[in-house]
C-alpha cells in the first residue's frame, strides 16, 4: 500500500473541512459526484488522489475556488508543514462541538462582542489572555 502524498492529504483535508462546514454527507457529496461515498471517503483520507475535473466539481458544488483545496499560492512553506497546521483545526471542525460553535461564532456581528468569546474561551481554557 501507498503512503498518501503530503500534498493528497491537505486536498482531502480541505475536501472534508468545506464538506463538513456545509454539513453535508460523503453520501450525498459522492452522489452529486457520481460517485460512492467510498469514495470521497478516499478523497478526504488522500488514499486517492482527487482528479483535476473532480476537483472543480467539487468547487461548483461547494462554491468555492479551485485554490480553495491548495495551500496558500504565494507562500514558500513546504506543503507538509500546511498539512500539520491544518489538521487542528480540521479535527476541531470534525466534532459536532466544533462545528456548532463555528456556526454560532459565524452568526455575532459585533467584533467586541467576538473578542469577548474569544476572551471567555481562553479563559475557560487557562489560557493568558495578554497579547
Amino acid at each position: 500500500m501507498k503512503t498518501p502524498l503530503p500534498t493528497d492529504i491537505y486536498v482531502g483535508s480541505r475536501i472534508r473541512l468545506q464538506r463538513t462546514f456545509l454539513r453535508i454527507t460523503q453520501t450525498a457529496l459522492g452522489e452529486r459526484l457520481g460517485i460512492t461515498f467510498q469514495q470521497i471517503q478516499k478523497y478526504e483520507n488522500g488514499k486517492n488522489r482527487v482528479s483535476p475535473s473532480k476537483i472543480y466539481q467539487i468547487s461548483e458544488i461547494f462554491q468555492v475556488p479551485i485554490s480553495f483545496f491548495f495551500p496558500d499560492g504565494g507562500t514558500t512553506e513546504p506543503v507538509s508543514q500546511s498539512v500539520e497546521r491544518f489538521d487542528e483545526l480540521s479535527l476541531f471542525l470534525q466534532t459536532v462541538e466544533g462545528r456548532e460553535l463555528n456556526h454560532a461564532f459565524r452568526r455575532i456581528r459585533g467584533p467586541k462582542v467576538r473578542r469577548a468569546v474569544v476572551a471567555l474561551a481562553k479563559s475557560m481554557a487557562g489560557e493568558n489572555n495578554d497579547p
